[in-house]
């Protein structure tokens, strides 16, 4: 027991560390010149999981004769099963970016501490940045609890992640 937490700790310690130096690396003149947008404003709409409009996609939607974007199938099935629990992705429109609203199981969610939380933020941002849209992480409260955006527009896509002020407390009680 004692060597897995230990373990854990030297994951979160490398992890913590990994992200302090990729911040450090990015250049100020860059993000200046090219800032990301603020993530979509728009309001989850839960109701889009049970009535599904045709222009959205959920974890629920299949299209057997193509594969949609973003692929978030296979990273719920492979190792995000029980902590992402659905999603509704929205394609791109005239007002704002292709954006994929996340939606966690809660009790799982709690028990990730801030590293954990992020990591999960940004492995899912990542397969959705591919696909071109951005990701919101909610629950089933509607509370929204992390945010990758990016701005798509830069060759690579500038990205950021924010997350919910309340989770920065699991830092201090994984390190």
């Amino acid at each position: 027991m004692l060597k897995h937490k230990r373990s854990g700790r030297q994951t979160s310690l490398s992890l913590l560390l990994t992200i302090s130096f990729t911040t450090l690396l990015v250049s100020p003149s860059l993000a200046q010149k090219t800032p990301v947008p603020s993530p979509s404003s728009a309001p989850l709409q839960l109701d889009l999981l049970t009535k599904p409009k045709d222009y959205v996609i959920t974890a629920n939607t299949i299209n057997l004769e193509k594969i949609a974007t973003p692929s978030l199938w296979w990273a719920k099935e492979n190792s995000e099963n029980k902590l992402l629990d659905n999603w509704i992705a929205y394609p791109a429109s005239a007002k704002e970016p292709a954006r994929a609203d996340l939606i966690v199981n809660q009790q799982i969610w709690s028990l990730l501490d801030y590293l954990e939380r992020y990591d999960f933020v940004n492995r899912l941002g990542s397969v959705a940045r591919k696909d071109g849209y951005n990701v919101r992480v909610f629950n089933y409260q509607q509370e929204l609890l992390a945010t990758y955006t990016c701005n798509f527009n830069t060759s690579p896509a500038l990205c950021s992640i924010q997350m919910n002020a309340q989770n920065k407390l699991g830092l201090l009680r994984s390190l």
